[in-house]
């Protein structure tokens, strides 16, 4: 169905024009005429982007479909306004051998709506004992990574980092120290002495980041920071690059936008790392601002409904995001003046394909910026529900997402 965008704003390279355009399905082209002229629908205030790019997504497959699969999971991402996702490695069997792997990429041949990404673990299933077979699987993954699971041996991560930057490719490092957990499971704050519950504190994140730091000096790897949640990562990552240090790091909008007084006793504000204090979320804004923070992710964690059931002690970690991130930001932070939607786009769409090296067909998104609605997870397309965002009232509503040359998303009929 052919809709004319009356007034639309088209960001490429980084800057935007305000334009007529039309859209045609998959097509879009600039508009000259009069809109009168056109006996279709015309909608206003609304924006075209690049597809945006997320570094951090849990497909669940192999393994864990019953939570997530690469259907579903690219259907949702695709509604979020997102043509690329990058795929983490904790799955069943882990990618740890170019036979393991092999397992994924069948699935992403044969089901994903977008283009998908996978990773490498860095050690053989994720357990941190003996390196993966980084050099078998190079050539078919995006990098290496044992998210969900901190690197604890720094020989280990060491010898990981020289033997990715033989091969080009990045570490991508979810840094936490085990010794520091200590049986927490959301941010040692005020909520947590509040309510009764085991903290988890910010040096569990920012240690192994540090440590990391003087590898990367050392053996001169690039290296991509998973999921920064704490004040003092985001200071120690700012002197990094201040070295000159190949180092690079994403946040998620639970972390741009909440802070631990907005928890309750529900497993849809869990997951790893926690959502911290007021002065966390300001630091990781001002970090967005002078760029420290190079990359919005989403750390998209779809479980069952009875895996999030079980309040913060024991439910599951994780929340699903990529249908959520945009009208999330935009409202929160664009609206307000926090952020300009320049540099939304090129946190959730630039930074992340040119980090990565992702430079296949990008296709594009068309968001109406002036819906208003709240965020209801029976809409998810993800098999995954939990989000803290449940009820939110935002704006910024995808109308279509174009993916090599086609429709992968619309709410268009």
């Amino acid at each position: 169905m052919k809709v004319l965008l009356k007034s639309c704003k088209v960001y490429t390279n980084g800057a935007a024009r305000v334009q007529d355009m039309l859209l045609d399905g998959a097509f879009l082209s600039p508009f000259m005429g009069e809109a009168s002229s056109l006996d279709i629908p015309v909608y206003h205030n609304c924006a075209v982007f690049p597809g945006f790019c997320d570094v951090h997504v849990h497909l669940r497959e192999p393994g864990f479909s019953y939570k997530e699969n690469i259907a579903s999971g690219t259907a949702a991402s695709a509604r979020g306004g997102y043509t690329a996702v990058c795929s983490m490695p904790n799955l069943s069997p882990t990618p740890d051998s170019i036979e393991h792997l092999g397992v994924q990429l069948e699935a992403i041949r044969r089901d994903a709506r977008i283009a998908v990404y996978p990773y490498g673990t860095i050690t053989v299933g994720e357990r941190g004992e003996q390196l993966a077979d980084l050099e078998g699987m190079a050539a078919d993954v995006i990098g290496f990574s044992d998210d969900g699971r901190g690197v604890q041996d720094p020989k280990m991560m060491e010898e990981a980092m020289l033997r990715a930057k033989a091969l080009g490719k990045m570490i991508v490092a979810h840094c936490e120290d085990n010794s520091l957990l200590r049986g927490g499971y959301i941010h040692d704050g005020e909520y947590a002495r509040t309510h009764g519950h085991k903290g988890i504190c910010s040096e569990s994140e920012w240690g192994p980041i540090a440590r990391d730091i003087e590898l990367i000096a050392r053996t001169g790897c690039s290296y991509h920071v998973c999921h920064v949640s704490a004040k003092e990562s985001v200071a120690v990552i700012r002197a990094a690059k201040a070295r000159g240090i190949d180092i690079t790091c994403e946040t998620g909008p639970h972390y741009l936008t909440m802070d631990d007084s907005m928890l309750g006793e529900d497993g849809r504000f869990k997951m790893n790392p926690p959502i911290r204090a007021k002065e966390d979320r300001e630091a990781l804004i001002e970090g967005i601002l002078d760029g420290t923070i190079d990359v919005i992710a989403t750390d998209h964690a779809p479980h069952t409904e009875e895996e999030k059931s079980k309040g913060l002690a024991g439910s599951l970690m994780g929340v699903v995001g990529i249908e959520t991130a945009f009208p999330v930001l935009y409202t929160d932070l664009v609206l307000p003046g926090v952020l300009t939607l320049e540099r939304l786009v090129e946190l959730m769409s630039t930074e992340p394909r040119r980090r990565f090296g992702i430079t296949s067909d990008v296709g594009f998104t068309v968001f109406d910026l002036g819906e208003e609605y709240e965020i209801d997870p029976s809409e998810f397309l993800s098999m995954g529900k939990a989000t803290p965002f449940l009820g939110k009232r935002v704006r910024g509503r995808c109308l279509t997402t174009v993916y090599n040359g086609e429709v992968v998303w619309s709410r268009i009929e």
